[in-house]
C-alpha cells in the first residue's frame, strides 16, 4: 500500500504524518493522535458517532480518507470548548442530553455546526439538523432541549459581549 505525507490541523494544532492511502480520518484521529472522543460506531456512515467538523462542516470521519483531509481544519469533541465547556456541551449537561454517551460527541459537533448556521433553530429544524446522528438511548427529546439551551446560552453570551 502506498503512503502519503499529510498535514491536518486538528483542534488548532498541526499534525504531519506519513499515512497509508486507505487510512480513514477516524482512524487517523483515534490511532495516530490518540483522540478517542471520536467514536467508531457502524463503519457504514449510518450512525454519525464518528462525526467531526471538517473546515466547519460536519462529516462522518469513517467516510473521509486522511489524505483527503490534508490541509484542512478538523475539530473533534476534545477541541470544542478550548478549556471550558462549549455552550453545546453545557446545554447537553444541563438538559441531560445523553444517556450512554456513545453518540454524544458526534451529536454535539453536529449541533455546534447547526447553531453556527442557525443560531435560533426551532424543534423541527433541530431534529432535521441532527437527523444524520443516531441515538439508541434517549428518544432525542432531551437532545433537542439541550440544543435549544445551547442556543440560549450563545444568545446570552452575545448579548453580554462574551461571544
Amino acid at each position: 500500500m502506498s503512503s502519503h505525507h499529510v498535514t491536518i490541523q486538528v483542534n488548532g494544532e498541526e499534525h504531519a504524518r506519513e499515512v497509508e492511502a486507505r487510512l480513514l480520518l477516524v482512524h487517523f484521529i483515534r490511532e495516530e493522535l490518540g483522540l478517542t472522543g471520536t467514536h467508531i460506531g457502524c463503519d457504514t456512515t449510518s450512525c454519525g458517532a464518528c462525526t467531526v467538523l471538517l473546515d466547519g462542516t460536519p462529516v462522518k470521519s469513517c467516510t473521509v480518507l486522511a489524505v483527503a483531509a490534508g490541509g484542512s481544519r478538523v475539530t473533534t469533541v476534545e477541541g470544542m470548548g478550548n478549556g471550558e465547556l462549549h455552550p453545546v456541551q453545557q446545554g447537553f449537561t444541563e438538559k441531560h442530553g445523553l444517556q450512554c454517551g456513545f453518540c454524544t460527541p458526534g451529536m454535539m459537533l453536529t449541533s455546534k455546526a447547526l447553531l453556527e448556521a442557525n443560531p435560533d433553530p426551532q424543534e423541527d429544524e433541530i431534529r432535521w439538523g441532527i437527523s444524520g446522528n443516531l441515538c439508541r438511548c434517549t428518544g432525542y427529546v432531551n437532545i433537542v432541549k439541550a440544543v435549544r439551551r445551547a442556543a440560549e446560552i450563545m444568545k446570552e453570551s452575545k448579548e453580554n459581549g462574551d461571544g
